[in-house]
């Protein structure tokens, strides 16, 4: 099974913090990691731990720590070919500060670390000969249509696209999206799962064969043509909810492309997500889940 990321590579530095100082104070640094980032990474690396073989479409900086992460993803068995190293720009570089089991996030994501439509287009081999391709949708709408248009294989969208909605909606197969998103798609809140099941029934109208929507601390949502499924959270502890919705992307992509059941892959998808949050970070370890 080959899957084809499109999506951010960025350096990851995460803080652990036993409080938040405010103006002029300070806090000790409880645990400090610096690893491979950025959601396109995360869903890419997944898919491999998964047993897919997995491309990324990315951008890193012509410094050292883009290169250094290019190796990463090496290392991690993710194909780089598609990985662009942008001239006279510096690598993407997200700080996740940590404390009782929320984040804070400090971004520097300068504009050039983007894929671009013209990045899609060089990597279009690449995307049609993929069985699924996962558009992460913090890219610019231009790169996600690009992507979706260039797509042969099932199409997975991740979050809530900034322009092209109703044509990278019907062009979609599933969409995965997070609280937040799925209140910026349907123009509705999502106050609890009948919410949630309301606003995936909408979306499964727009052009999805599979709508899955997060409902905060109690289930993901999935919706389909003619049936539903919610699935409980896991009970893991909280430490860092960063990694939660790559994995849960990963593992869904994985299994709706090898043919599972819906309600099959929502329960894999969420047992994947409850393994991303026992640890501050996004790097997460789903060996073995399947």
């Amino acid at each position: 099974m080959r899957i084809a990321v499109i999506g951010q590579i960025a350096r990851d530095l995460v803080l652990v913090v036993p409080e938040v100082p405010g103006s002029g104070a300070s806090a000790r640094v409880r645990e400090r990691r610096e690893v491979l980032g950025g959601k396109g990474a995360n869903i890419a690396r997944g898919t491999r731990q998964l047993g897919a073989t997995a491309a990324l479409v990315g951008v890193v900086g012509d410094d050292r720590e883009g290169g250094l992460l290019v190796e990463r993803l090496g290392a991690d068995g993710v194909a780089t070919t598609a990985v662009v190293r942008r001239e006279a720009t510096r690598t993407a570089l997200i700080v996740d500060v940590v404390c009782d089991g929320e984040y804070r996030y400090l971004q520097d994501v300068p504009e050039p670390t983007l894929v671009t439509a013209d990045d899609v287009r060089a990597a279009s081999a690449l995307i049609a000969g993929a069985d699924a391709v996962v558009v992460q949708l913090e890219q610019p709408a231009e790169a996600a249509l690009a992507a979706v248009r260039a797509a042969r294989g099932l199409v997975v969208l991740d979050g809530a696209p900034d322009g092209h909605e109703a044509e990278l909606l019907s062009a979609a197969d599933v969409v995965r999206a997070d609280h937040g998103e799925a209140e910026a798609l349907t123009g509705r809140r999502i106050t609890g799962v009948d919410a949630a099941l309301r606003a995936g029934r909408e979306l499964v109208g727009r052009g999805p064969s599979v709508v899955a929507l997060e409902v905060p601390g109690e289930a993901n949502v999935l919706v389909w043509p003619d049936d539903a499924a919610v699935i409980p959270l896991t009970g893991e502890h909280v430490v860092d909810t960063t990694g939660g919705g790559d994995a849960f992307v990963a593992a869904l992509t994985v299994a709706l492309a090898r043919g599972d059941h819906p309600a099959d892959a929502g329960r894999l998808a969420t047992a994947a997500a409850g393994r991303a949050v026992d640890h501050p970070g996004g790097r997460t370890d789903l060996v073995g889940l399947v």
